[in-house]
């Protein structure tokens, strides 16, 4: 039987916009973020544990000085950072 997977990715939550950007740009975001879902799905594909595909697909997006993957948090609108946790770190710990 053929297993079936779903890996989401997301370059983030920042203010690029369409008419902000050049079409080079947009490619070059576009690449990195199927570079990690890539990277993601081959660990699935070779019948790998999910938490390490979200591991390999982030540290892609970690290398990539397109995204601040691993950096932390930017400021919302207020001029304030919202909690910044990792939701891989709480499924590590057991933590809420």
């Amino acid at each position: 039987m053929q297993q079936r997977h779903v890996l989401v990715v997301h370059g983030g939550a920042g203010t690029m916009s369409k008419q902000g950007s050049t079409p080079a740009q947009r490619a070059a975001y576009k690449d990195g973020l199927r570079a990690a879902l890539e990277a993601g799905h081959n660990v699935l594909r070779d019948g790998g544990e999910a938490m390490d595909a979200v591991v390999a697909a982030v540290s892609v997006m970690e290398d990539n000085p397109l995204f601040n993957s691993g950096k932390g948090s930017v400021f919302n609108i207020a001029g304030k950072v919202f909690r910044c946790t990792s939701p891989l770190g709480h499924v590590l710990t057991l933590a809420a």
